[in-house]
């Protein structure tokens, strides 16, 4: 709600010094957008590129932080959001990243399912994923690196997204239109701002009051081959592995509506559309969030 009345204040486009920020890839861009996801007012994924995401979530916390709600990331809003030093961090890659931490994810269902977990299947991947960033930006920021899996000992440059602990929850709000999660806590302040995906079928979507009935980090995902093939074989339910690959990715809210919940996923970069088959989706950093925030009780309200 306050993203949206505030987008539209905003200034149709930024001006002056900062009209090149909306010109592609800017390590600018992404000091703002590190900025922002510190605070978990998120634009998904930290890439360097201006976008829609990006303003909804500048203006998001300029409206609660009582600044002109410009749209534009000029030099007086990135100090006041804590300036752009300590953006970036290195990683080191190690030979366990190599040989524990990545793995082929097979095509089959019930190859994935005699699997211990569904692990990244890149360093790249997992890179990414640690950086809250898409994959194509962690090449851009490390040029000449050998991907998508470096040797043991290459140093990369990541951005640096860790952040506070997230505040409690005391409602959660899920815009269908804007596909778009917010948290409020228990005063009705908005502390988090989350970008989702929601599912393709207009009939599958649900609305009005629902709860958190429960949550689970690092979930198992029950295969039923009915919801991929509707009328096809009916071939046993299939229990899926943990990991960064699994459907559900790395956390899952259950809703008080059966078989709903809010989870992470294994392709962050696809976060905004309508292609779920009626759950919501959010980056597995986000729903990681999520998780850490809500307990079971907290009240879910869908809003078109």
């Amino acid at each position: 709600m306050i993203a949206a009345a505030a987008c539209a204040q905003a200034q149709a486009g930024a001006e002056g010094l900062f009209d090149h920020y909306r010109s592609g890839f800017h390590r600018d861009n992404m000091a703002l957008q590190v900025l922002l996801d510190r605070q978990n007012l998120s634009c998904n994924c930290v890439d360097g590129m201006w976008g829609a995401r990006t303003e909804i979530a500048l203006v998001t916390w300029q409206t609660l932080n009582g600044q002109p709600v410009t749209g534009v990331p000029d030099a007086a809003v990135l100090q006041a959001l804590g300036g752009t030093t300590n953006i970036f961090t290195r990683y080191t890659v190690t030979e366990a990243d190599l040989t524990n931490g990545i793995a082929a994810v097979p095509a089959e269902w019930d190859e994935r399912a005699r699997l211990p977990a569904l692990k990244y299947e890149t360093v790249q991947e997992m890179l990414a994923e640690k950086g809250h960033t898409s994959q194509r930006a962690i090449e851009r920021l490390n040029p000449g690196v050998a991907w998508p899996n470096p040797p043991a000992g290459t140093e990369v440059v990541l951005p640096e997204c860790s952040a506070s602990v997230p505040a409690k929850a005391g409602s959660v709000r899920i815009a269908l239109a804007r596909m778009e999660i917010t948290v409020f806590d228990a005063d009705g302040r908005l502390v988090a701002l989350f970008p989702c995906s929601i599912a393709r079928d207009k009939s599958r979507r649900p609305a009005g009051e629902l709860c958190v009935k429960n949550v689970a980090p690092n979930p198992t995902y029950l295969y039923d081959p009915q919801l991929f093939v509707p009328g096809g074989p009916k071939t046993s339910k299939l229990v899926i592995p943990p990991g960064p690959n699994n459907p559900v990715g790395l956390a899952w809210v259950g809703l008080s509506l059966q078989g709903y919940g809010v989870h992470g996923t294994p392709l962050p970069e696809n976060i905004g559309r309508a292609e779920s088959h009626g759950c919501f989706r959010l980056s597995n950093w986000n729903a990681v969030k999520l998780v850490k925030m809500v307990r079971p009780g907290v009240p879910v309200v869908v809003e078109e």
